[in-house]
């Protein structure tokens, strides 16, 4: 492909903030989020799922939030589980270091999961299970 040819269709190789927003969203969020609201909805209305969500939402902010103070005042090497281990005791931040591992194993397997309950809307006499295998 020629430089002209480039230049006419107005692709470049860089990432604004808005892209990596974007993506960091979508990797946030996940095919949970979007498979379950259905049900939430179905199951609390859209007023009650609404107010769920933001309750959930500023209950996730705030704890960013303070973890965010926690990180500039006293900057640590390591995660979350290390001012648990300062200020509370090491169990609690072994613990707590075990827990979040075993919290993205499970969500892993739910994003396998999910995605297999979405492939089976358009192979419906496929298992879930080959396409958990698959992913």
């Amino acid at each position: 492909m020629s430089n002209n040819e480039q230049q006419n269709n107005g692709l470049q190789r860089t990432m604004k903030a808005r892209h990596l927003f974007m993506i960091s969203l979508g990797g946030c969020i996940g095919t949970g989020f979007f498979l379950g609201s259905g049900y939430t909805i179905n199951q609390a209305g859209s007023l009650g799922a609404v107010l769920s969500y933001l309750v959930g939402g500023l209950v996730m902010y705030l704890t960013l939030v303070c973890l965010g103070e926690l990180s500039v005042a006293m900057p640590e090497s390591g995660s979350f589980q290390t001012y648990a281990t300062k200020f509370i005791g090491p169990a609690t931040g072994f613990a707590i270091g075990w827990l979040y591992w075993l919290g993205w194993g499970v969500t892993v397997s739910l994003e396998f999961l999910s995605s297999g309950q979405l492939m089976q809307r358009w192979f419906p006499d496929s298992p879930i299970w080959m396409w958990c295998l698959i992913f």
